[in-house]
């Protein structure tokens, strides 16, 4: 999986798997890797505790299944998202 993504890409990935409102799905169809694939590639690119408080974080929250997501809650960019390199951002 790792092999065939560019360093791009899994900046995207991630900066897709910290946003609230991107779901897994979302990722599934832009990228073809699966919420577990996601996952472990988190785990390879954090820190464990860091790691680990995203992952309780994520876990269940309805906004990241599209299964569990109201109806309401539609496609959403943050105006205080900026472009992400190196999986840094910067300060504001």
């Amino acid at each position: 999986m790792r092999a065939l993504l560019s360093v791009e890409d899994i900046d995207r990935i991630v900066q897709m798997a910290w946003e609230d409102r991107t779901p897994f799905d979302a990722i599934l169809v832009q990228f073809g890797i699966t919420e577990a694939e996601v996952i472990a590639l988190m785990k390879s690119e954090m820190r464990l505790q860091n790691w680990k408080k995203w992952r309780a974080r994520v876990q269940g929250r309805a906004t990241k299944h599209s299964v569990l997501r109201s109806e309401e809650v539609g496609r959403f960019k943050s105006r205080m998202q900026r472009t992400i390199t190196l999986n840094r951002i910067s300060k504001r």
